[in-house]
């Protein structure tokens, strides 16, 4: 009842009454003044006069069930949505509620993250009200070989968020990094519990720098944020309903079709690497390349001496000029 609240009054261009409100929700004024308190409670600034009604002065920066579900136009990507203060990590969370039932398309956002992951076990730093922590929940229709590519899906829908909402140019860097102005603004986790022929669960989680000013030192030269990209400060919530929009779209794609071929011009185009040298590190050697792209099923296609074409399914690959070069 709270987000249709919320909803009524960021529709409403002045002073929505309280009986309006009874009337549209069937719900008593009484009713109608405790949830808008609750909505002060949060931070949203809600004039309340006698004989006019409520009117929605200030829409906080902040991460509520509330503010998620009033702005989304999606059926069922974000649809539920757990909200953290604090948690160790979205991926965690999401895992635990996934083993507990929790829905496909379930939303877990933190303003902070005690121990947030990136791949290989790294580290992700995760400081509190500066940047978009996630995790959405998935019950994909897949073979467990294919859900790698979700990753890439997931990159695709994001940078496009980005530049719709930033007006920023996202580039990919293969398999699950977002770049701007070639550095790092975004990572991205994947994560699922299989057996040898089905998926129990898949959860993607996105850790996007957004309104982050500065980086610990060994992190300055590769990383960055919206905010000092953009050279302004950036409301959160539009880029996470955003990416969800083109998720939900992009995800259904992807299963209809079970890979990426409907994706590879625009992944392409994209990608960092495309067209670039890049050096490939492989438990069995190092060797570099020239990247050609992605394939149908998300190998990264590395052109090698005398035109020997590579897939590239494993390893880490690093980019001439963009961070992680060595």
């Amino acid at each position: 009842m709270k987000t249709k609240i919320l909803q009524k009054l960021k529709e409403t261009d002045g002073y929505l009454s309280g009986q309006e409100l009874c009337d549209a929700l069937g719900i008593s004024r009484t009713a109608v003044w405790k949830y808008v308190n609750k909505l002060k409670e949060e931070g949203y600034r809600i004039e309340a006069v006698p004989n006019k009604g409520y009117h929605l002065l200030h829409v906080p920066d902040v991460f509520t069930e509330s503010e998620i579900k009033s702005r989304l136009s999606t059926q069922w990507a974000g649809r539920e949505v757990v909200c953290y203060s604090l948690v160790d990590s979205t991926n965690n969370a999401a895992k635990i509620a996934a083993e507990q039932g929790g829905v496909h398309g379930t939303l877990f956002l933190a303003e902070q993250q005690s121990s947030g992951k990136g791949r290989r076990g790294r580290n992700w730093v995760s400081p509190p009200g500066t940047g978009i922590w996630m995790t959405i929940l998935l019950r994909p229709q897949l073979e467990p070989s294919c859900a790698s590519m979700l990753t890439l899906v997931a990159a695709l829908s994001v940078s496009r968020a980005i530049e719709e909402v930033n007006g920023l140019k996202a580039q990919i860097k293969w398999p699950n990094d977002v770049v701007v102005n070639g550095k790092k603004v975004c990572g991205i986790l994947t994560e699922m519990s299989a057996e040898m022929e089905w998926i129990h669960y898949v959860v993607i989680g996105l850790g996007i720098n957004v309104n982050v000013e500065e980086f610990p030192k060994e992190l300055e030269a590769t990383a960055t944020s919206l905010r000092i990209e953009g050279k302004r400060e950036v409301e959160r919530v539009p880029i996470i309903c955003t990416f969800l929009s083109y998720f939900e779209t992009d995800y259904e794609n992807f299963i209809r079709e079970q890979n990426l071929s409907r994706f590879l011009e625009e992944y392409n185009k994209r990608l960092v690497n495309c067209g670039r040298e890049v050096r490939v590190l492989e438990p069995k050697g190092e060797y570099t390349g020239v990247a050609r792209g992605i394939d149908p099923l998300g190998a990264l296609i590395v052109e090698r001496e005398k035109g020997e074409m590579v897939r590239i399914t494993s390893g880490e690959v690093s980019v001439r000029g963009i961070y992680g070069y060595v």
